[in-house]
């Protein structure tokens, strides 16, 4: 007999169902993308279009996306009749990805074309409430999600037979990705109340780098801890039943050596699939999940295998690995971004593209920075943490073997879940092997035990690889933000960019006065010296200059670039345009070079009585003064 006889033949076509784990990973991944999309936003001078117009561009994008999407679907409704199931399958999945990316590229254009976000800036409490605001925009992706989830629903029904209506099936795609976004929204939300209460040196605290890592690791750990708690009740999970089937489990679990805090029926869309999962990284709050098609169409042992594989999950410390790597993920944005910002700056081939184009430079250098953010966070998670999730389901299969002698059962699910899904089980999955490929590897286990070992070896020596890479990366992300590298880095980057804005406007003053700044800071004094004098000779009128440039004639290391008397000029140049402390001290040294001791007391005292903080520094320059007064 097939391992399938025993399965209700009304089910064979109705059960069919979209993976329910592979929404939910999808969903992170568009979701990320779009909290990228918005944080990276950088609002322009001038905005291309007003508030009105980019309200009714808005609404007119979004209702064409609409029409688009119910226009594809009813054509792939009007095939479904005639069509080949497993095909149709394939084409609706592939219809619902597209269609989510599309959603994303337009909630794009509403932010960085019809510039959105400047509309509600003028709103005095969203700017108080950043999280609140961004949950504003999010509402817009998932505005255009429901209207795909809702335009999908004929086809859908049609395809697979089910039993739920529009409503029911929309909400069900909202259960699953909404809870993406709630670390996001606790851990922003809970930093947003920190900046309204009165509590200054935590504030400060948390505004330095170290203040922001320590947050967030600790915020992230709560969340990791006991978000299963919340996720739980916002999938409205329920206990499920005493009786045999959960009498079995609990036994199971007993002999696993595995705590938990309760074993839950998993409501979401209505409990079609031949699925279950496990959530928690602490016993309280742990939660092992099956759903109403699990225990109803599955044999007693085959539950148990699917009980075990999650089993495999805890014990084989999988759900820790998960965040360590998306640790591992905000490390490694941390090393990379810096060095995409880089590249794009200093890019010639980039940088004319950006000129050329005739958009702001600002507008388009944030536009590129954020398609890099996402092609890397993209890279990482298709293929870092891909391969990783991948190997692991593989472990947890492997893991049967620890609690029985075969996995036949395991086996046979699988085989129930191609003929109820109808999807080929040669299908491509980024996070798991294929039905087939998971199938032909425990067959070969079946044969030859030593394949599960091979396979635990490999995960390992792939973590301690990982585990190699990431403190190869916290080294460098530590050099480029804290080290000489990212000083370095910094500094080059400043000087092209500065460099090239000359090429661009030749007779800037501005531009020239913060070229020699630059040099002065980097000792290059005769650069820095030809700098404020292009500068003063293209008309400068700053403060500034006339000041930078009179310390550096009346005290330069290099005696060459001593000019006492064009400090003096250049002094007093500066002291009529400014009443800072620093400009009368300037003054004063000047006056002090060329041997005027007297009049160097009285620019000395004007600014030590001008000078708020540091007035130590300015009371040692007076001494200095009056005793060269009463010497001379």
């Amino acid at each position: 007999m097939s391992c399938v006889d025993d399965l209700p033949r009304r089910f064979l076509k109705r059960i069919g169902h979209p993976d329910c784990k592979g929404l939910m990973f999808g969903n992170f991944i568009h979701f990320i993308v779009v909290l990228l999309i918005y944080a990276t936003y950088q609002p322009t001078d001038t905005p291309g279009f007003s508030v009105v117009e980019s309200t009714t561009l808005f609404f007119g994008l979004f209702l064409g996306y609409a029409g688009l999407t119910r226009v594809l679907f009813r054509r792939l409704e009007r095939r479904i009749s005639t069509g080949d199931f497993q095909h149709l399958d394939h084409l609706f999945n592939r219809m619902v990805t597209r269609h989510s990316i599309l959603a994303i590229v337009f909630f794009g254009i509403d932010i960085y074309v019809l510039n959105l976000v400047e509309a509600v800036q003028h709103l005095s409490f969203l700017s108080m409430l950043p999280t609140v605001q961004a949950l504003i925009f999010i509402s817009v992706f998932i505005g255009y999600l429901a209207v795909l989830w809702s335009v999908a629903f004929d086809a859908y029904r049609k395809l697979y037979g089910t039993d739920l209506n529009r409503r029911r099936y929309t909400v069900s795609n909202l259960a699953v990705s909404i809870p993406v976004l709630l670390p996001w929204v606790l851990l922003s939300g809970f930093a947003d109340l920190v900046r309204l209460l009165p509590f200054e040196s935590l504030k400060r605290f948390l505004s330095s780098s170290e203040g922001e890592i320590i947050y967030f690791f600790c915020f992230l750990m709560i969340v990791a801890v006991m978000g299963p708690l919340l996720i739980q009740k916002f999938w409205r999970c329920t206990p499920l039943p005493s009786g045999y089937e959960r009498s079995r489990i609990e036994a199971l679990c007993r002999r696993a050596g595995l705590a938990y805090a309760d074993i839950l029926n998993w409501p979401l869309f209505e409990g079609r699939m031949i699925t279950a999962g496990v959530m928690g990284l602490v016993r309280r709050y742990r939660y092992i999940l099956v759903t109403d098609a699990l225990l109803r169409l599955l044999r007693p042992e085959e539950v148990d295998a699917v009980i075990a594989h999650e089993i495999g999950h805890v014990k084989r410390n999988h759900i820790l690995f998960y965040l360590f790597f998306f640790v591992g993920y905000i490390l490694f944005s941390y090393a990379v971004f810096d060095l995409i910002v880089y590249g794009i700056l200093l890019s010639e081939p980039l940088y004319r593209f950006i000129i050329q184009s005739g958009v702001s430079q600002a507008a388009m250098t944030s536009t590129l920075i954020t398609l890099a953010t996402i092609l890397v966070f993209l890279v990482y998670f298709r293929y870092v943490f891909g391969y990783f999730m991948r190997n692991f389901e593989r472990q947890a299969d492997c893991y049967v073997y620890t609690l029985f002698n075969t996995a036949g059962p395991l086996i046979s699910t699988f085989e129930k879940i191609t003929l109820t899904s109808g999807q080929s089980p040669d299908r491509p999955n980024w996070h798991h092997f294929s039905i087939a490929e998971r199938v032909k590897y425990l067959i070969k286990c079946e044969q030859d035990r030593r394949w599960v070992r091979r396979h635990d070896r490999k995960v390992r020596r792939s973590i301690l690889l990982y585990g190699a890479a990431m403190t190869v990366i916290a080294v460098m992300a530590y050099s480029l933000n804290f080290g000489d590298t990212g000083k370095a880095l910094n500094a080059n980057l400043f000087e092209r960019i500065l460099q090239r804005e000359l090429q661009q406007q030749p007779d800037s003053p501005e531009l020239f006065g913060l070229l020699g700044d630059f040099h002065y800071s980097r000792n290059q004094y005769a650069k820095a010296a030809e700098a404020y004098e292009n500068a003063i000779r293209l008309g400068s009128e700053s403060a500034e200059v006339f000041n930078n440039l009179a310390w550096l004639y009346a005290t330069c290391e290099d005696a060459s670039l001593r000019f006492p008397a064009r400090a003096l000029d250049l002094a007093k140049k500066a002291s009529e345009r400014s009443n800072a402390p620093h400009i009368w001290d300037t003054l004063a040294e000047s006056y002090f070079v060329n041997g005027r001791y007297e009049a160097a007391v009285q620019a000395g005292e004007r600014a030590y009585a001008a000078a708020k903080t540091d007035r130590s520094y300015f009371e040692s320059q007076l001494k200095k003064f009056r005793r060269a007064a009463r010497i001379d």
